[in-house]
């Protein structure tokens, strides 16, 4: 299994709309071979010391693969493609952390 984690920080005020854009590709992205968990996260509010907060502006893509080839296969699909030139140009940053469980 392959585990995703994506930091994505949109330009100030911005968020919201990228995560519309988000949460109309996701069922496209569940369907997919290989796709175990894709789902975004923002930051919990009222967790005090305990966290470190991402900030107003970002979110996180939490994600479970079942191979290499599908996650290869995931980013290289239409709909990822298209969903990148929707929200380019509202993204400050987006940091992808592959990992594997140990």
């Amino acid at each position: 299994m392959i585990h995703v984690i994506a930091v994505i920080t949109a330009k100030p005020g911005e968020r919201d709309s990228v995560l519309a854009d988000f949460r109309a590709n996701v069922p496209h992205v569940r369907a997919e071979a290989g796709c175990i968990e894709y789902g975004a996260a923002i930051d919990t509010e009222g967790a005090g010391r305990i966290q470190t907060p991402f900030g107003p502006d970002s979110f996180v893509v939490i994600e479970k693969w079942e191979s290499m080839d599908a996650l290869r296969a995931h980013a290289a699909a239409p709909h990822m493609a298209a969903y990148a030139a929707k929200t380019k140009d509202r993204l400050v940053s987006r940091v992808i952390h592959v990992l594997s469980p140990v």
